[in-house]
């Protein structure tokens, strides 16, 4: 039985709350891996980040490096050959960014330079084929197909696009000389498109290979309410920023989509209009833009319309979160990219009586020297 506390001090200890734990650092680990089968080639203990790696949703991101001449293993000119290899950062014990190894410079130095970028960039290098789909599922087909595209001589990834249930008609030809990344984002980017993006796992529990997954969901991510995760401020936060705007491209209260022709032949969507927003007193705001000149289908024009003004008409929000990485909630183990996170502010400057904040990881940030992850969290519209 826990006894009453017999003095003042004794009732003050009993009122704090509990110390909270030391903070444990990121175990870091950097891996040069060969690009199209994951396996592991050398260790790179020297590698050094030349700025923050990051990921975003349905897009790539580049990071340059240095090594050190003096700390690469006999070795490290095999795991780091530009074209074939793949630098894998491992945080405790997980695989959580990946870069293809693109440059590689040095001479009188003591040091080389790496650039790198994520492997989704790989779907700009890569074409997409002549298809034809009518009434076919958005993921498990038309996603699925056009990443197909890229796996001859690929990068051997696993495709992971089970059907979303939305179906679709997409004409695609190889005169178009369209990429797959700028056939993916379109996909992406019409009314309730399909989301994507390129995991990384161990390949099996021997962890000597890797595997590039290429994942296509409607979300990407956990979207559970309430969140699964919170950063706080003060607390694991260090700072915080909410950035709003309404600049050209970013806000819109009428969207119009243009496809191929000139003139009046030119394929047009319909006029997407905020109705709502304008009769409580919003002004007019346009934008009118060409997703792709090749599109030929009104409904994938209005689609596109749709999708534009269901991101624009409440212009940008996003919330930019720096977080102590040893403190905060763990990447790769506690969240990961297209996460539903939270962030609790208790006071501020700019929200004295706080605020809670529900938001999409749409993409993130990781300072591995300075200990800082920042977690890009972008609210929907």
């Amino acid at each position: 039985m826990t006894q009453p506390a017999t003095n003042l001090a004794d009732r003050l200890t009993l009122m704090l709350p509990p110390t909270p734990p030391a903070p444990q650092p990121v175990q870091v680990t950097w891996l040069g891996c060969d690009l199209r089968t994951g396996d592991v080639v050398e260790e790179l203990p020297a590698v050094t980040p030349a700025g923050p790696l990051a990921r975003r949703l349905g897009t790539y991101s580049s990071t340059g490096f240095r090594l050190d001449l003096a700390g690469a293993p006999p070795s490290w000119e095999a795991a780091t050959d530009p074209g074939r290899t793949m630098l894998v950062c491992v945080a405790d014990g997980l695989p959580v960014w990946v870069g293809i190894v693109l440059t590689r410079a040095g001479g009188s130095a003591g040091s080389v330079t790496l650039g790198c970028v994520t492997p989704e960039a790989y779907f700009d290098r890569r074409y997409a084929q002549t298809h034809t789909w009518t009434q076919q599922d958005e993921a498990s087909v038309i996603a699925s197909g056009l990443i197909g595209d890229t796996q001859i001589d690929g990068l051997g990834l696993t495709i992971d696009a089970p059907p979303t249930g939305t179906t679709r008609d997409r004409t695609y030809l190889d005169d178009d000389d369209a990429t797959v990344l700028s056939r993916l984002s379109e996909l992406m980017d019409v009314d309730g498109g399909p989301e994507w993006t390129v995991d990384l796992r161990w390949r099996d529990a021997t962890e000597t290979s890797v595997e590039l997954v290429a994942r296509v969901r409607k979300k990407i991510g956990v979207q559970s309410t309430p969140p699964g995760v919170v950063f706080t401020f003060p607390g694991d936060v260090k700072e915080y920023n909410l950035f709003e705007s309404y600049e050209q491209g970013k806000g819109a209260t009428v969207t119009r989509a243009r496809g191929q022709g000139e003139g009046d032949t030119r394929y047009t969507s319909a006029d997407q209009v905020a109705s709502d927003l304008i009769a409580a007193g919003w002004p007019r705001y346009e934008h009118r833009w060409t997703p792709s000149t090749s599109i030929t289908s009104t409904d994938t024009l209005n689609a596109h319309a749709a999708g534009a003004l269901a991101l624009m008409r409440a212009g940008v929000r996003v919330w930019s979160v720096s977080a102590v990485a040893s403190r905060a909630p763990r990447l790769g183990r506690d969240w990961v990219l297209g996460d539903v996170v939270g962030l609790h502010v208790i006071t501020s400057p700019r929200h004295p009586a706080g605020v809670t904040v529900t938001a999409r990881a749409w993409g993130w940030e990781w300072d591995t020297a300075g200990d800082v992850i920042r977690p890009i969290m972008a609210e929907d519209g």
